[in-house]
């Protein structure tokens, strides 16, 4: 039996682990990016994991048309991650379901369509953020912790009066602090890593929009979506991360899909830049309570850094700017591939389809698809958020 003086000893330094997480504000060098996310993100686990015939545009031309071949991202060229991990001087980040290819810079767990909740409906095969965070751990632990040890237990390590901590429970009238257990080696690989939670919770409202559910029912929604988050994002944090992104919602009533599909006849239902207004009002209600639930978690994990990417107010900088930036002017509403109509985008012809066709030049475009960017518009939100002031606050440095 360990000695009262041991057992002191273990109990401290497990309360340093629960209550001084992540150590990344020195600005130390990032060794590997962990990513989960939807098809924003996704480098190609969509394509990777869905049977044959099934997502099958995303796996051939035009999709990929400016990187020279197909790669399973939904777009014609690179994403907003691949600018981030080359500025950081590390490689592309691989899919985690791709075979036998190298994860020591990190991995990218998104999945195009995935939600961050669960679907209601467990008959639909939907990549949700648990399922990603249950892969990330998974990684982590067949990666770094070998020992099958105590990895798996909560065990009790000292009596306290006021607990700092969430994982206690009351017995006997004493509240007992519970630490799980997390390999030393997870988290130092944490500490001099950059994770990115999201963007995510995009489709759980685009699958209930285009199920023709109104905003408000959607609205609804919207608590839901960003509590999962960031539990997601506490749990990351727990495992020992010091650097974490959490990216809020893009404005989409600018984007094609949402101005076909939700077109109105009255010119009061769009802004002065071309967008439906009660869409972008929705989003930016999404954004307002994941930006509070961020401050909060920089409260309770006061040792990490922790930023909100904001996606909304980037993307209409872009759009303001659009003709300087050499995007057309006239098209920044118009998806490059589709098959015609006032925004070049039908829901029943997606790109890659028959009857469909690219522009020929991609660079000019804003909107590759109708739903995603091209790699120019990408690579300008990547600038505009990683390199500008819609980082908050900027928690990143760049190798010269």
């Amino acid at each position: 039996m360990a000695s009262s003086a041991a057992f002191f000893l273990l109990a401290v330094a497990a309360l340093h682990v629960c209550c001084c997480r992540g150590q990344g504000r020195d600005g130390g060098a990032v060794a590997a990016i962990y990513s989960l996310g939807d098809s924003i993100t996704d480098t190609g686990n969509l394509a990777k994991e869905a049977p044959p015939g099934a997502f099958e545009t995303i796996k051939h031309l035009p999709y990929g048309v400016t990187f020279g071949r197909p790669t399973g991202r939904c777009s014609d060229g690179l994403l907003m991650i691949d600018f981030l991990a080359h500025d950081m001087g590390l490689p592309f980040l691989n899919p985690y379901l791709a075979k036998n290819t190298s994860f020591d810079h990190g991995v990218n767990f998104a999945v195009a369509g995935a939600t961050a909740m669960d679907p209601a409906d467990q008959s639909n095969r939907t990549f949700s953020l648990k399922l990603q965070l249950r892969w990330f751990k998974d990684f982590m632990k067949s990666t770094f912790d070998t020992d099958e040890g105590n990895s798996k237990n909560f065990f009790p390590l000292i009596t306290v009066s006021q607990p700092q901590c969430t994982l206690c429970f009351q017995r006997s009238g004493i509240l007992i602090l519970y630490v799980k257990f997390v390999r030393a080696e997870i988290r130092k690989r944490l500490q001099s890593s950059l994770v990115l939670v999201g963007e995510i919770g995009g489709n759980d409202y685009n699958y209930a929009l285009f199920g023709n559910k109104s905003v408000s029912e959607v609205e609804k929604l919207i608590p839901a979506v960003v509590q999962t988050i960031i539990d997601a994002t506490k749990e990351v944090l727990d495992m020992g991360a010091s650097r974490v992104i959490v990216p809020g919602n893009f404005p989409i009533g600018c984007f094609p899909s949402y101005l076909t599909a939700m077109a109105s006849p009255e010119q009061s239902a769009y802004d002065s830049a071309g967008c439906l207004k009660d869409l972008n009002l929705f989003a930016a209600k999404h954004n307002a309570q994941l930006q509070r639930a961020v401050a909060g978690l920089r409260s309770s994990y006061p040792d990490a850094a922790i930023a909100y990417a904001d996606y909304f107010n980037s993307f209409l900088s872009l759009l303001k700017g659009a003709p300087a930036l050499g995007f057309d002017e006239n098209s920044t509403h118009t998806a490059c591939c589709g098959a015609g109509g006032r925004y070049n985008y039908d829901e029943r012809r997606m790109c890659g389809v028959e009857g469909t066709a690219a522009c020929a030049d991609p660079s000019a475009y804003v909107s590759w698809d109708g739903i995603h960017m091209t790699q120019a518009a990408y690579k300008e939100m990547s600038r505009l958020i990683y390199h500008g002031r819609y980082l908050q606050p900027q928690i990143l440095s760049f190798p010269e």
